[in-house]
């Protein structure tokens, strides 16, 4: 049994991270970082000594997925802490690809230790079930120092590789529209990857750097075998507290250099925008019913607007009860991969996707994921995500739009690109 031990009563985000950081450095901790300033979106974890993990591989059946994971992350009270990549969703979903993956479907840790950080009381807590290991964390959490400056790369344009450049990109957005015209889908993620060989980057500081300069809500750094995933996600895919259900998907995005207010009617009364984000909200509603109580699922704060990444975003929460016979992860794989990564119809939609996208996408538009019981999980949309590998050093990431009937391909193209910003060419304070 694993028992909380509060160690500290007043410890500031910006000390939490310090801490972070030191546990990273000596034992290759695997961080969840929420930011301050988003409400209540969660807390924040440092998984320390990883003693038992679950890796699925493209070997894995789609019937088997699910008990896997569950057998895994409710063996004991520990949290788990990982990863479910989007090819994973494409088994669940019967989508045929001819692709490779270099990622497991699934990549799941348990750990001897794990720091949690709530902001809305301002103390560390350490779930551990070892006495002399509660003890040593509890003193390297006082010996924890400053992080150093770290300059966020720009990273020359020449150095960068495309999946689908420009053109490619935008004669992918056409082909969509062709898709859509013809009834296929009604809307579609479309992704393009981008590529740095020889990134001379430390990663550790560079996620750090990312979270401080762009906070967002669902940062999480993971290491799987050679590969550091690297994950800024505005987006919470599925929270399930106590079997009340909250998804909150996003869609809408305006641009800015600068922020005023009126942006954010521009963005609201958007009739493009708001098809987007309406589609979405209708699909994710549909996803959680069956796993839900019935009349339990309902929407509030459509079209609601927040800041992040110097763009402004559009969001509506979806919220339900878990049904009494179902659990977390039942509702997790049976609406997994989420909507605003893929597009309506789902099953449809990804196979357009594996058509028209010459990449695979991994860890990213996949989700991760802590599980802390049946009844209790937080699960993001692993959007604004970068891998970075250990071994050679090369960093990948991938940027996309949601592409319905009156999308512009050349103004997707510069969203996408936007998205890619904080990554490419961060702006200089």
């Amino acid at each position: 049994m694993i028992t909380p031990s509060i160690f500290s009563e007043s410890v500031s985000y910006d000390r939490f991270r310090e801490i972070a950081l030191h546990f990273v450095n000596e034992y290759n901790a695997d961080i969840l970082l929420t930011s301050p300033g988003f409400g209540n979106c969660g807390r924040s974890f440092i998984g320390i000594l990883s003693d038992g993990e679950l890796v699925l591989t493209v070997d894995s059946l789609a019937d088997t997925i699910a008990p896997a994971v569950k057998s895994f992350a409710f063996s004991d009270s520990r949290p788990t802490i990982g990863f479910v990549s989007y090819e994973c969703g494409q088994v669940l979903r019967s989508v045929m690809t001819e692709k490779t993956t270099q990622y497991p479907f699934v990549h799941l840790k348990k750990y001897k230790a794990v720091l949690v950080y709530d902001e809305a009381d301002g103390c560390v807590k350490c779930l551990c079930d070892d006495e002399s290991l509660t003890l040593s964390i509890t003193k390297q959490v006082g010996e924890a120092g400053p992080i150093p400056d770290f300059e966020l790369p720009d990273f020359p344009d020449d150095a960068v590789s495309m999946s689908l450049d420009k053109n490619e990109y935008q004669d992918g957005v056409r082909k969509t529209l062709e898709y859509i015209r013809d009834g296929l889908t009604y809307q579609l993620n479309l992704t393009t990857m981008f590529s740095f060989n020889g990134a001379e980057v430390d990663p550790v500081l560079w996620f750090f750097a990312l979270n401080k300069k762009f906070p967002a809500p669902y940062y999480a750094m993971f290491q799987s075998c050679e590969k550091l995933i690297i994950s800024t996600s505005p987006e919470l895919f599925l929270r399930v507290d106590n079997g009340h259900v909250l998804s909150e998907p996003i869609k809408g995005t305006l641009h800015f250099d600068e922020y005023s207010p009126d942006l954010e009617n521009e963005l609201t009364s958007s009739p493009k925008e708001d098809a987007e984000l309406s589609m979405i909200v209708d699909l994710v509603r549909n996803d959680i019913s069956s796993d839900c109580r019935y009349g339990s699922v309902i929407v509030e704060d459509h079209k609601s607007v927040f800041a992040v990444d110097n763009l402004l975003q559009m969001f509506s929460r979806v919220r339900g009860e878990l049904a009494e016979d179902k659990d977390c992860l039942d509702l997790f794989f049976n609406a997994f991969p989420g909507g605003s990564i893929t597009g309506c119809p789902k099953k449809s939609s990804m196979e357009l996707i594996d058509i028209l996208e010459p990449h695979g996408r991994g860890p990213y538009c996949g989700s991760i994921v802590l599980i802390e019981g049946p009844q209790d999980m937080v699960s993001s949309i692993s959007i604004r995500t970068a891998v970075y590998n250990l071994k050679d050093k090369g960093l990948t990431y991938w940027a996309g739009s949601g592409i319905v009937i009156d999308s512009d391909p050349e103004a997707e193209y510069f969203e996408t690109l936007a998205k890619a910003g904080k990554i490419l060419h961060p702006p200089r304070s």
